[in-house]
């Protein structure tokens, strides 16, 4: 199976949630210990091995701040 590296532009994130009601393997979560710029918790990863590249995420995200990579 394919592996790959999520990342996120925390900055422009608004915590929609989209992006982790679409992940198969349950790896995206809102980081509640941060606050970006635009007042909002951002996405992030809880586990980068665990990502198959899917890209499930990138495509539902509203404001294109996701951005998956192929390993």
């Amino acid at each position: 199976m394919a592996k790959g590296k999520v990342t996120f532009n925390d900055d422009a994130c608004k915590g929609c949630e989209l992006c982790v009601a679409v992940c198969p393997v349950k790896i995206i979560e809102l980081n509640k210990e941060k606050i970006n710029s635009k007042g909002y918790s951002p996405a992030h990863v809880t586990d980068q091995e665990k990502c198959i590249a899917c890209a499930n995420c990138a495509i539902m995200c509203p404001d294109s701040v996701i951005t998956v990579e192929r390993l």
